[in-house]
């Protein structure tokens, strides 16, 4: 396998474009007219964004504002999983919004099935959260992103492919 190509599929964004998007909901909180008394908070940590907000009106309005600034930044929304909210102290309501990272075990498992049924001479193996595809000619290699990026509409979570050799 001296001549073997390979490529991860992976499912990530990019971090400081979430924190750049981040920043500026929280900008527009604070400036527009109809979100600027609602005493919003917004925290983002590692794995999840959470919003405290008046009502949930305004968490609606925050939401479409969030995802207006992460398609402006070229983050997939498919990267946000909003929770139900919860009520909170104060007549105020709480969302958690999950980030999704990485490839899921399941999520694996269904993409190499995919590219295995189509394609008969590519090699799918699963490497923790990534998925790396070789075979020995491009076109192959080529052929199976175009599957993937065809099915995409389909999934859950974006698709990114990295480490093309």
């Amino acid at each position: 396998m001296a001549n073997a190509y390979s490529f991860d599929v992976v499912s990530d964004f990019d971090r400081q474009e979430l924190v750049n998007a981040v920043d500026q909901l929280k900008r527009e909180v604070i400036q527009r007219y109809d979100l600027k008394d609602t005493n919003t908070e917004i925290n983002l940590e590692e794995t999840e964004l959470v919003i405290t907000t008046a009502s949930d009106l305004t968490l609606q309005s925050i939401q479409d504002v969030l995802r207006q600034k992460a398609t402006k930044r070229n983050l997939s929304l498919k990267i946000f999983d909003f929770q139900t909210p919860e009520p909170s102290s104060g007549n105020r309501v709480t969302q958690r919004t999950l980030l999704k990272k990485g490839l899921t075990q399941e999520m694996a498992k269904k993409l190499s099935k995919i590219i295995r049924d189509s394609l008969k001479k590519v090699n799918v193996s699963i490497q923790g959260e990534r998925l790396r595809v070789t075979g020995k000619n491009k076109d192959d290699l080529q052929s199976a992103i175009s599957l993937l990026r065809a099915k995409e509409e389909e999934l859950e979570i974006p698709l990114q492919f990295e480490n093309y050799r």
